[in-house]
């Protein structure tokens, strides 16, 4: 959430940045609402003044006079009344209007419609080449039984699906490999719930607008996506201590999508699931812009040495402005060779928000001179599962229908080759 303040005072870069991310808010009516509701505000501030002098007037008045003051306090109340119920339906439509604000991209975020209009800035190793003909995730996968398609989708409905065997082996051993490295880089473990309440959602802004690719329970909680919602909301109206540096975790959850919006796509496989689990990383710091952009580096960096561990040819995108969320300033993703579709898919999202998800959520931290602050917020996913299986089998694959295991992933795995007796 945008301070009301700095949109008045920058209402055309709040615009700008509105149509950069090709979000639709109306800033005029805002502005307007809020006139409304600075206007009742001061006028009930007056009643209550007055209110306060006939109480003293009361206190002081005797016989008719006292009556005739009594009387006049009344008609006073009964005003207040009808100032505050109106002033309660002007904050509702002022509150509505302000969570749709979407926090303005920086000035190097590109200008473009939707992912296909994202910036490659890196791109490491090359395209896996084969001597064979390769196969896609879901024939290697269901030909050496690491997975069930067919049972899952059974079982789950649409996009489900089964691990079995060596693909749990697999699984986990990422899971393994991820916390040994993420871990190292001073992040502090949590785990995280996925049922999580509303407030998280507004707060991180996932909620109102994203409601539609959310799962939501009948006692009105819905399930998360994504571990940050829940582990930001973690500090949720309270003040904490940076003075010793950023607050980093690393947090593991179940996370649940609907996938609302992509009928008909990446209906196979694993590549788009409702249920999958993700490793997260999520920051706490000043609110210093030189400092977080140095902190959206490092965690997008971390994300890019994990998978070069696994040796999986990636390229990093800058994304675009149709293609950031209503929070973030900006964003990195990471997205991996499939040779099975002859493509890059994302992997990946490290984005930084200044102070809009903890204005939202009301954390604050004191600064040096003992004012108190919203600090920045960032979060990237470290690696989630089971779509980094997807690179790993067909980058992986061997003419012989077997698996070469990445050598990072070789001790937790247990073997070199899967697919061979023995090895």
């Amino acid at each position: 959430m945008l301070d009301i303040h700095f949109i008045r005072e920058n209402v055309d870069i709040v615009k700008a940045g509105a149509a950069k991310k090709r979000i639709n808010t109306d800033i005029d009516r805002l502005l307007a609402v809020d006139d409304e509701r600075k206007m009742l505000r001061q006028e009930l501030d007056a009643k209550k003044a007055e209110q306060n002098r006939r109480s003293n007037e009361i206190q002081r008045a005797q016989g008719a006079e006292r009556e005739k003051v009594i009387e006049a306090m009344q008609h006073l109340k009964s005003g207040m009344a009808e100032s505050e119920e109106k002033l309660k339906g002007v904050m509702e439509e002022w509150q509505k209007l302000m969570l749709t604000v979407p926090n303005i991209p920086d000035m190097s975020v590109p200008d473009g419609e939707s992912d296909a209009d994202n910036l490659e800035v890196k791109k490491w190793g090359e395209p896996t080449v084969f001597a064979f003909t390769p196969k896609n995730h879901v024939e290697i996968m269901t030909a050496l039984d690491m997975a069930d398609f067919e049972r899952g989708t059974k079982v789950a409905g649409f996009r489900g699906y089964f691990l079995k065997g060596d693909g749990v082996l697999l699984a986990n051993a990422v899971w393994q490999l991820a916390l040994k490295h993420f871990s190292a880089k001073g992040l502090t473990l949590l785990g995280a719930p996925s049922l999580v309440r509303r407030e998280a959602f507004l707060g991180t802004g996932y909620l109102p607008q994203g409601e539609d690719d959310l799962y939501k329970t009948q006692d009105g909680d819905y399930l998360a996506g994504t571990a940050e919602v829940a582990t930001m909301a973690y500090y949720m109206n309270e003040s904490i201590d940076l003075s010793k540096g950023p607050i980093q975790f690393l947090a593991f959850s179940p996370c649940f999508r609907r996938e609302a919006g992509a009928h008909g796509k990446d209906v196979r496989g694993l590549i788009r699931v409702h249920e999958f689990f993700k490793w997260e990383q999520v920051i706490l710091c000043k609110a210093e812009h030189d400092e977080s952009v140095r902190l959206h580096e490092a965690l997008n960096r971390n994300t890019e040495e994990f998978i070069e561990l696994l040796n999986i040819p990636y390229h990093t995108v800058t994304n675009c402005g149709g293609d950031l969320g209503l929070g973030q300033v900006k964003k990195y993703d990471i997205e991996l060779w499939v040779p099975g579709e002859n493509t890059y898919r994302e992997i990946s999202s490290a984005s930084y928000f200044h102070d809009f998800q903890t204005r939202r959520l009301n954390i604050r931290y004191r600064d040096a001179e003992g004012n108190l602050k919203f600090p920045h917020s960032l979060n990237s996913t470290a690696i989630p599962t089971p779509r980094i299986l997807v690179s790993i089998v067909e980058n992986y694959q061997q003419q012989d229908g077997t698996i070469k295991v990445p050598e990072a992933l070789v001790p937790y795995v247990g073997k070199s080759v899967i697919g061979k007796v023995g090895k």
